[in-house]
């Protein structure tokens, strides 16, 4: 990573280090003196919130651009979704039944890593949330193809370590929900959806919300397991209402299979394009 070294100005490194070897006394001891970027303390004032949120916005962006990352195929799913060979620890029958996805998205992500490395290696990367379950499957199918992948974890109250597959220098951590959803969509080339709980519905809804209103391309937008989704989601009552307008149908389509993903991602009609009219404003 670069540093202001190169300036012709005295760099803060070497400031950060010569303030290491002042006279210990009252004054060099007090919180004030400290070099304001290194005080935790003061970075952590509720003032400096907007300081933090420019920080974990500005991290993974300049460490994405200096890994060569141009666009990425964003995986969401849940973190309790187990690989086949361990269903039988599941909590529950579904969860147990619906692990079969985890191999879905663990042979998708293998097939779009190893289209990307044929074209170099710096599009279409996948990207999960770096935790367990389908996050976990979409990371290991990258690294079984030989490519990279990301990891965007996030502290929670319960421990959350990164999966063994994510790539370690794209493997980063938030602690606001807002910065970190921005950067799932920011060189999004895709979206795909895998069943899931609370955090899947509120990335799927969230991620629908900015291509119906234009304020994001659109983008070929699949989610897996049409009956998983049918059975939570009456799409066709939202429509009915008047609440969402029928084209909004059309900005998602089910899938079942890796293959069945790849193929549509590669003829997705309408790819790139906002709406410049909402339907129902």
């Amino acid at each position: 990573m670069r540093d202001d070294r190169s300036s012709s100005f005295r760099d803060a490194p070497t400031d950060v280090e010569t303030a290491h070897g002042v006279p210990d006394t009252a004054q060099t001891r007090s919180a004030a003196y400290r070099l304001a970027f290194t005080d935790e303390d003061f970075l952590f004032r509720k003032e400096l919130r907007p300081v933090r949120l420019q920080l974990e916005l500005l991290k993974p962006q300049m460490l994405l651009d200096e890994y060569g990352v141009e666009s990425t195929v964003v995986l969401f799913g849940g973190a309790r979704i187990p690989e086949p060979a361990k269903k039988d620890g599941a909590a529950t029958k579904t969860l147990a039944d619906l692990s079969h996805y985890y191999e879905e998205a663990r042979r998708f992500a293998f097939l779009v890593t190893q289209e990307a490395l044929e074209t170099g290696g710096h599009n279409n990367i996948i990207t999960t949330g770096g935790g367990p379950g389908v996050m976990e499957a979409g990371n290991r199918g990258a690294k079984e193809a030989g490519g990279i992948s990301i990891g965007l974890n996030i502290v929670l109250p319960h421990e959350q370590a990164p999966n063994e597959y994510v790539t370690p220098d794209l493997s980063f951590n938030f602690h606001y929900f807002a910065i970190r959803k921005m950067h799932f969509l920011m060189r999004a080339n895709a979206v795909c959806v895998f069943p899931g709980g609370f955090g899947t519905l509120d990335e799927m809804f969230e991620s629908l919300t900015l291509i119906q209103t234009g304020r994001m391309k659109r983008v070929p937008f699949l989610l897996f397991g049409k009956d998983f989704w049918e059975r939570i989601i009456n799409w066709d009552a939202l429509a009915d209402a008047g609440t969402i307008s029928q084209e909004d149908l059309d900005l998602f389509r089910f899938v079942e299979t890796a293959e069945e993903a790849v193929a549509l991602m590669a003829n997705w009609e309408g790819a790139g394009e906002k709406r410049d009219e909402i339907p129902g404003r």
